[in-house]
């Protein structure tokens, strides 16, 4: 979870989320040398009163900083769509769960049991929270959902345009009214994930945060089994 000091992205608990931070290092990298170069050239032009009158007009000089550009593009681009395809790949997974959006909460639906589980996960308000709670995040029903198990989230809206966002597991998937959308992931590591609605939904839009625990098999077993059978 990001805190004030974090000047990156959060810890990634995805292998998606990885594949994300090191595109992100990639680029960064590419455009911090861009940057120095076009420093350099322009300071020393401004600096320098003898500047070469072939080095402002020529074809020579044209085709070069064309040429430079275009290929400093593919190699952002080629990395760009690879992790596209990654992002879209749609992976058989071992359980899906359906998330719908209202204003302002999230409901989430268990849809591969023959009893399907149900619940409606709303944000804790300040003067309910426990002492190690943290604020405008912490819900009262979280999802939990087994590590190292490919998971398949279906996202909806009941009303208005929302967003479901989890950036530590790389997770992004727009809430449509009438229209179902699809995301993947896997999560490599236990622990509690937050996210919050990315869409602009109305008033409370910055109330309906996302909390995902990531558990282990047999954790994950006992917890459904008890809710199913509560």
């Amino acid at each position: 979870m990001a805190t004030w000091s974090d000047l990156n992205l959060q810890n990634s608990a995805s292998p998606l989320m990885e594949q994300l931070t090191f595109f992100h290092d990639h680029a960064l990298l590419i455009l911090l040398m861009i940057t120095i170069l076009v420093a350099y050239i322009m300071g020393a032009m401004f600096f320098n009163k003898y500047t070469h009158r072939y080095l402002l007009e020529g074809q020579t000089i044209e085709v070069i900083w064309t040429i430079i550009p275009a290929i400093t593009l593919i190699f952002i681009a080629l990395p760009s769509l690879r992790l596209l395809y990654l992002l879209d790949e749609s992976l058989k997974p071992i359980i899906t769960v359906k998330t719908v959006g209202h204003q302002w909460y999230w409901s989430y639906e268990y849809t591969d049991f023959s009893n399907p589980y149900e619940f409606d996960s709303y944000m804790i308000p300040y003067n309910e929270l426990p002492l190690n709670g943290f604020r405008l995040l912490d819900v009262d029903n979280r999802t939990v959902l087994p590590m190292n198990t490919q998971v398949r989230m279906l996202v909806t809206a009941a009303d208005v345009l929302h967003s479901w966002t989890v950036p530590a597991l790389g997770a992004s998937v727009d809430a449509t009214p009438g229209r179902l959308n699809q995301t993947n992931f896997f999560m490599n590591r236990p622990g509690l994930y937050y996210g919050q609605c990315s869409e602009i939904c109305g008033a409370n839009h910055s109330f309906m945060p996302i909390v995902i625990e990531s558990v282990n098999t047999k954790t994950f077993i006992k917890w459904i089994n008890n809710m199913l059978n509560s």
